[in-house]
């Protein structure tokens, strides 16, 4: 008996096992946004600087709080790094274009469908990011608000270690 239960786990851990081989492929391969004005964004275009990608919603008042951060950090071109927006949970894209621009949000907005979260991640609470390096590959993620000095922090001990 103890020899049939292995073979039926085999094959399930087998196909755990390919699962998260095509997930990291495919996460691999980067993404391919439309933000609201019709530029498209992809990993790739961005090779070389940081990305970060930001889910939020007009409602969700830990998301607003970072907005002005979020946008110190896209305005500032001495951190290499760019920020997406991406809205969650809206009524209709008018409505998330007048709050971004009410707030003079100054980087991307991307409206989100479940084609872009499966991009990017999961959206496992609001708000939540994800953070690629120069090189494309996503190497920290974040549920809940950050901070503009957390970001350039995070982003300062990743590019020294790298310089040495």
């Amino acid at each position: 008996m103890p020899a049939i239960q292995k073979k039926r786990f085999y094959p399930m851990w087998l196909a755990g096992l390919l699962l998260a081989l095509a997930s990291a492929w495919t996460q691999a391969e980067g993404f391919q946004l439309t933000d609201t004005r019709g530029k498209t964004h992809t990993l790739a275009g961005y090779k070389g600087k940081w990305v970060l990608v930001n889910y939020w919603a007009t409602w969700c008042p830990p998301c607003l709080e970072e907005i002005p951060d979020l946008i110190a950090l896209h305005d500032n071109k001495q951190n290499n790094l760019v920020v997406i927006g991406v809205a969650i949970d809206y009524r209709n894209p008018k409505q998330v274009t007048d709050f971004a621009e009410g707030l003079l949000v100054s980087y991307p907005i991307v409206l989100g469908t479940p084609k872009v979260v499966n991009q990017i991640g999961p959206v496992q609470g609001l708000p939540t990011t994800y953070l690629y390096n120069p090189e494309g590959k996503m190497i920290a993620q974040q549920v809940g608000p950050v901070t503009r000095e957390a970001v350039e922090k995070y982003i300062a001990s990743k590019s020294g270690r790298a310089q040495k």
